[in-house]
């Protein structure tokens, strides 16, 4: 699995201009899924996001994390996360699980952070074209892979 995270003040995902969903001070995670992820990587996954310390303290260090400050967390499927881009000039998406497997996965991922956060957990809605507004906060953007633990 791989996931692109962004420290929000807001965010809202829309679909055919109606609002169907949005945080407030959080993160806003887009999540890819590969045909060899599985509930390993999720477990690691939603520790690896809630112990990032990525927002800022009464120093303006990054040393909290989003459940200290409170914060929202939306989650929004993206196949795109997977794209091979190595021949040519169209992406390749071969790598990306398919949609049975991918959605099963996300909702399963949304779920755990659900269980084991004290944060409140929104989402976009799988296989929709959506649109995402964002005010990333710093700009603080951050790629985390499941299979490169790095």
């Amino acid at each position: 699995m791989r996931l692109v995270l962004q420290r929000t003040s807001e965010a809202s995902v829309s679909i055919e201009n109606k609002k169907i969903s949005e945080i407030k001070k959080g993160l806003i995670i887009f999540l890819g899924v590969e045909e060899k992820d599985d509930f390993s990587d999720i477990n690691w996954l939603v520790n690896k996001v809630l112990s990032l310390r990525i927002f800022s303290d009464e120093n303006n260090k990054m040393n909290l994390s989003v459940e200290q400050v409170s914060g929202e967390i939306m989650v929004v499927s993206q196949f795109t996360l997977h794209a091979k881009v190595k021949k040519g000039n169209r992406p390749s998406f071969i790598k990306s699980a398919r949609s049975d497997k991918a959605n099963d996965l996300y909702e399963k991922f949304i779920l755990e952070l659900s269980k084991v956060s004290k944060c409140k957990i929104k989402k976009g809605k799988f296989g929709a074209d959506m649109k995402v507004a964002i005010v990333n906060d710093g700009p603080v953007t951050i790629l985390i892979d499941s299979k490169n633990k790095e």
